[in-house]
């Protein structure tokens, strides 16, 4: 519609003079020989003379037409018809009859006009074809036009003669017509017939032809025409129309037709012509030919762009207008602003020639930063800033970095890869390893003394010599917010100024000329409390086995004492042993997804002097830390504030429910702890819970309460003193594992994967070594944190786990999840740390495929049967050799032949430190 706005004004003058077009079909006047049209009556035996054809002459006026006269006034009932040949219609909807004529005054005739009249009537009659004899003369089979008189009057013999002109129009379907005439007693002359139809000449308008339109049917019908684009135009807002009206007028026109690119419209000529030489047109549309932009020229004739001169470009995605660009010139003044062991920072300054541009982008080339390990900030290929940070790079080494500078047409360039800046950097030698064998060795109300080794060293070099030690401590929890530290050249160190009981943590770090070694591992250790070595050393190892050995030998005279009178009161009567707490019970039972064993796993209940029931337990050393069961309390409400601690309802406030469990909701929130406020996951319990629900579900927190790792879900505590109970723990951004690499998948480095496995390994090993068996590993299970940091989870023991989700095999005495269990836990309900492992393996599967489901769709029966056969799962797409291996290691039938979760930790530490073992992928066997 825009641009038959924008033609108006031309429209208007176009429109002013086109009329209408006659297509002659019958024309008398034209014909010079006679016409000898049918006629009726006729010949000698007629009863009247009838019609007769003579000429009209006129010479004044040069008039010779052949004509028809008919005057038989004195015959009574005339009855006489002219018939005109068969005529053709061609392309008419309407036809148009235009009859000269003259009617003699009946007054001319007294006395002897028996029947005069002053009229004639006008019929035809429509056929598909010409026939060699005329319709049948029945006035019944003709339709009547119309009964004619003389409209600009009679004449007598003194009057000059007076022509009338009648036109009549009728619509036609037809091949052809006949039209006839009819004359019942009139003296009438027919000077001149014309037949005709009526259409909308041929014109161009809106750079698109129509041709010429006959008219509609009736006056009133509108005919729509379509037009054609002219030569070098094509359509553009709709195809182009214009309305031929019943007058043989054009109105209307919609849509249209504009020059393609390369041609300039003449809105006078209606045409499109060439663009000359030196200019161009890019687009289709009414614009004139534009002279060629800057570093550009155009030597052909009809162009629609412009070719860029030697050297410059024009990218695919700028405008045909637009000047041709240059690539960049090299960046200037690259700089190292940083340098050590792993790390190289790099600045510089954008190019001095931008091209003409202002797309320029950089992009970094190092040919020796190979390897998995290597990161890069910015991570993109490309990227807008003049600076990059390289890590993960090895130390002593020397790296060439190129800085590239591109732009949008560098890939067009003859030489794409010339601009850049080069600068060679060696990075720093290794700084001192971290700090070991840190031990308590003196513990006041207010203070605690710590002893700590020197670090090993490179050699004896200058720069590889301690100057400094850094010690710090923070209460527990408040790591982040509440840290002290101070330096020190000694490796003794005391902190005073202490609060009494509470418990500590602390780190030491060395310094040297090279910078800070890393922090040593976290100790804890509580003020006020009798001296307990909270690290054991290789050199005080033995000296402590001793006085460990020493308090064992007391404590087994003392189970075994305990044991007899335990015997001894049981033996009274069995069946009360259904009426106690199932771990009172000396019976083997497999209940809520763990084994319950004898009284020589499950130790017995004795009140110590300060009257709470501890458990004791065997295998305990001076230097390790044993899991003990909640089960084994009486009370589990004892379990619970021995291993949780509580929190102030207050301190939490709920963001937002994220997920449900057995017992209830899990959500976000926070927990305000000295000031500060950090993110925590709180599962609570169900408003209603009946006494054993609410026992469960705090067994959880007696369980994750005894755990501090950083492969292990950390337990902030719990609410039990108000509604609803809570657990409180640290957050895991990313969730569970499995989902979380389901959403990922494809997108993680093969040593960003093995680092997760590393670390999940790490938090088992730490585990078995406190005599635990998680019984449920798999990557469910596994929580993963916003650095990518795996933590294992979910110690609840009497979750249910439904056969329909998590592939879970009912035994009678509960249910196993099939698909991640050990055959010997499966067949004889044996869990044990090798079981685990073997979960390991299913574990490091579920990673290397990215969480996909283990045995796939086979049910439960066909994976026992499967494994018992032999069979073992296949190699995830991509995964390296070495991990399959790892899997199948996982994966041996005996127990025994299994690798301990320290000899898994020692062999992903291997591939992590030598990422080429990681190179050569596995095969399926």
């Amino acid at each position: 519609m825009g641009f038959v706005l924008h033609t108006l004004p031309f429209l208007a003058i176009l429109i002013s003079w086109i009329n209408a077009e006659q297509v002659v079909l019958l024309d008398t006047t034209a014909e010079e020989v006679m016409l000898d049209w049918t006629r009726y009556p006729y010949g000698p035996l007629s009863s009247t003379p009838g019609w007769v054809e003579e000429s009209f002459t006129n010479f004044q006026k040069g008039i010779n037409w052949r004509s028809y006269v008919v005057c038989d006034v004195a015959y009574n009932n005339a009855n006489n018809w002219l018939w005109t040949p068969f005529i053709d219609r061609g392309d008419a909807n309407r036809i148009y009859i235009e009859i000269k004529f003259t009617i003699r005054d009946c007054s001319l005739f007294p006395g002897n006009a028996l029947s005069c009249k002053e009229t004639f009537s006008l019929l035809y009659y429509e056929f598909d074809a010409a026939t060699r004899e005329p319709p049948p003369w029945d006035a019944e089979r003709y339709k009547l036009i119309g009964r004619i008189a003389a409209g600009e009057g009679r004449f007598n013999s003194n009057s000059e003669v007076n022509i009338n002109t009648e036109v009549k129009s009728i619509p036609v379907t037809k091949r052809g017509v006949y039209i006839a005439f009819r004359d019942q007693g009139a003296c009438i002359s027919l000077l001149a017939i014309k037949v005709y139809y009526i259409t909308c000449p041929e014109v161009t308008i809106n750079f698109a032809r129509f041709p010429a339109t006959p008219t509609g049917k009736e006056i009133t019908i509108i005919e729509q025409a379509q037009g054609t684009c002219v030569d070098n135009a094509e359509v553009v807002g709709g195809a182009p129309i214009y309305l031929c009206k019943g007058d043989g007028k054009w109105t209307l026109p919609t849509g249209g037709c504009k020059c393609k690119s390369g041609f300039q419209p003449d809105l006078e000529k209606q045409t499109c012509n060439l663009c000359q030489p030196g200019t161009y047109k890019s687009e289709v549309g009414d614009g004139p030919c534009l002279a060629c932009p800057k570093h550009s020229q155009g030597q052909d004739y009809g162009l629609s762009e412009c070719r860029c001169n030697q050297g410059y470009y024009r990218a695919p995605t700028d405008p045909k207008n637009m000047s041709c660009t240059q690539p960049p010139s090299a960046p200037l003044n690259l700089t190292v602003n940083f340098v050590d062991q792993s790390t190289v920072f790099l600045t510089w300054q954008p190019p001095e020639n931008q091209g003409g541009r202002n797309d320029t982008v950089y992009r970094l080339r190092c040919d020796a930063c190979s390897g998995g390990l290597v990161q890069y900030n910015p991570s993109t290929e490309t990227f807008n800033e003049t600076r990059i940070q390289i890590s993960g790079l090895n130390a002593v080494t020397t790296y060439r970095f190129q800085v590239f500078a591109e732009n949008g047409v560098s890939h067009l360039s003859l030489r794409p890869n010339a601009e850049y800046a080069n600068i060679v950097v060696t990075t720093e030698a290794s700084v001192v390893s971290s700090i070991s064998n840190i031990k308590v060795t003196s513990v006041k109300s207010t203070e605690i003394t710590l002893e700590w080794d020197a670090p090993i060293t490179d050699g004896d070099l200058e720069s590889d010599q301690v100057e400094t030690y850094e010690v710090r401590w923070f209460p527990r929890n408040e790591e982040y917010s509440n840290s002290t530290s101070f330096l020190i050249t000694t490796l003794k160190a005391t902190i005073t100024g202490l609060q009494q009981r509470t418990e500590y943590g602390f780190q030491v770090r060395a310094k040297t000329p090279r910078g800070w070694g890393a922090w040593s591992p976290v100790i804890f250790h509580t003020t006020g409390q009798v001296l307990n070595p909270a690290f054991v050393g290789p050199q005080e190892g033995f000296r402590l086995q001793l006085v460990a050995g020493a308090i064992v030998v007391i404590v087994v005279v003392l189970v075994a004492v305990i044991v007899l009178t335990v015997v001894f009161v049981r033996s009274r009567s069995n069946d009360e042993c259904n009426k106690k707490q199932p771990s009172d019970c000396d019976t083997l039972e497999y209940r809520n997804g763990e084994v319950h064993h004898s009284s020589l796993d499950n130790p017995p209940i004795v009140t110590t002097h300060t009257n709470v029931t501890t458990p004791l337990f065997t295998g305990i050393s001076g230097s390790s830390r044993t899991y003990i069961d909640p089960h084994t309390y009486e009370d589990p409400n004892q379990a619970v504030r021995e291993f949780a601690r509580e929190i102030d309802a207050k301190c939490i406030t709920i963001e937002a429910i994220i997920g449900g469990g057995e017992f209830g909701d899990v959500c976000k929130g926070k927990l305000k702890m000295n000031g500060a406020e950090i993110d925590v996951a709180i599962k609570t319990l169900k408003a209603g819970s009946l006494d054993k629900s609410r026992n469960d579900f705090l067994t959880e927190a007696s369980i994750m309460g005894q755990f501090e790792h950083p492969n292990v879900i950390f337990l902030q505590g719990v609410v039990t003193k108000s509604n609803p109970v809570m657990i409180i723990t640290e957050y895991m951004e990313n969730g569970s594992l499995d989902t979380f690499l389901r959403a990922n998948d494809g997108k993680f480095k093969v040593i960003q994967l093995v680092g997760m496995l590393r670390g999940i390994a790490s938090g088992m090993q730490y585990l078995s070594e406190m005599n635990y068996v998680h019984r449920d590993l798999a990557a469910r299970n596994v929580l993963v944190n916003s650095e990518l940091v795996c933590k294992i989870a979910d110690f609840g023991l009497s979750r249910e786990i439904e056969s329909a989700t998590e592939g879970a095999y009912t035994t009678r005495g509960g249910k196993i999840p099939v698909r991640w269990t050990a055959p010997e836990a499966i067949a004889f309900r044996k869990f044990t740390s090798a079981s685990d492992v073997w979960s390991m393996g299913i574990v490091c599967w579920e990673v290397m495929s990215y969480g996909e489901r283990p045995y796939w769709n086979w049910s439960n029966q066909d994976v026992i049967k499967s494994i018992e056969k032999g069979y073992r799962l296949p190699a995830p797409m991509d995964c390296p050799e070495a991990i399959y291996q790892l899997m199948l290691d996982c994966w041996q039938k005996e127990r025994t032949h299994r690798p301990s979760f320290q000899s898994i930790v020692k062999t992903l530490d291997k591939l992590i430190r030598v990422p080429d073992t990681l190179r050569k992928i596995a095969q399926n066997r």
